[in-house]
């Protein structure tokens, strides 16, 4: 992909777009949010498959077992959502992160974006959303490398380049899966953790007054957030939540000409994420998109008014 056709894949979409989403839905509730918020931002995506991504705490036991309790939980949001037809385009994922970088993790989520990619070129191409441990994009990229000219990445992982370290839950998991993606050349845009999109967050006086009751969904996701704070919900404290999943969603929603009204992003050489932990820096590298300030009312109000109407 030349300089022209990178800057053209790394510029904010206007209109309609082909979306792929992979995400670690049980993890915690920010992957709900996301995935309720891509579906329905349907005037900007067009959703074509949800992939569960693998990961491991205290939510699950194991990479393999956090990801058939994504792929669960995608069905039950589905469920509340009304969202029957979307059970269809729903794969799973990896059950281990990659062993190196030059070993894919077969699935049928990596198998499924291998083949939905070659739909696709440089000039129409495919986004590809992820928020988790990037295990099953980086497997596809692996089996098929001439998808990276097909295909823009968005992938919230890692945190800011100036973040004392880089062990973010979904760039840690994987840091083979990160370098394989960073090195691929598919056109990237990172949306970093902490020192960015952290700032993205709900309170739990957002969520009492203005999600709950509004609908099967709108309910689960407040009390499902106060189930993880339920200490601060017991004793009347106030509590917010991050629930910074959906700004990679946004990437989309938020195109505006060539800007994006929901962030603030610039271009950047791809970080290389060593295995201690850390990023190191080459200026030679493929340029990728650097979101580094979200602008929170704006994205907040948008992902409110769509969960609820």
């Amino acid at each position: 992909m030349n300089k022209e056709m990178l800057y053209k894949a790394l510029t904010p979409p206007s209109g309609l777009v082909d979306a792929v989403l992979d995400t670690d839905t049980y993890n915690e509730i920010d992957d709900q949010f996301a995935l309720a918020y891509m579906i329905r931002s349907n005037d900007k995506i067009n959703l074509k498959a949800i992939y569960a991504a693998p990961f491991f705490n205290s939510h699950s036991t194991s990479p393999a077992d956090g990801m058939e309790k994504s792929y669960n939980e995608i069905y039950n949001i589905l469920t509340l959502m009304k969202e029957e037809d979307l059970k269809k385009v729903v794969f799973r994922g990896s059950e281990t992160y990659l062993p190196d970088e030059k070993t894919p993790v077969i699935s049928e989520s990596a198998k499924h974006l291998c083949e939905l990619a070659m739909n696709y070129s440089a000039e129409n191409p495919l986004y590809v959303i992820a928020i988790g441990a990037i295990t099953n994009v980086a497997s596809a990229l692996l089996l098929k490398p001439e998808i990276a000219d097909r295909i823009v990445l968005v992938w919230l992982g890692g945190h800011s380049f100036d973040w004392p370290n880089t062990k973010e839950f979904n760039m840690y998991q994987d840091v083979a899966g990160a370098r394989v993606i960073f090195n691929s050349g598919a056109p990237v845009v990172q949306l970093p953790c902490m020192g960015v999109v952290s700032a993205f967050t709900v309170s739990g006086d957002d969520m009492r007054a203005r999600l709950y009751g509004k609908n099967e969904l709108c309910t689960y996701l407040t009390t499902h957030s106060e189930e993880e704070v339920s200490s601060y919900v017991k004793n009347g404290n106030a509590w917010s939540r991050v629930i910074w999943d959906v700004t990679a969603v946004a990437w989309l929603t938020g195109a505006n000409g060539n800007n994006n009204r929901f962030m603030q992003y610039k271009l950047a050489p791809a970080p290389i994420c060593e295995y201690d932990f850390t990023y190191s820096f080459d200026n030679t590298r493929q340029e990728i998109v650097y979101v580094y300030n979200i602008r929170r009312d704006e994205l907040l109000n948008d992902l409110i008014n769509k969960l609820t109407k």
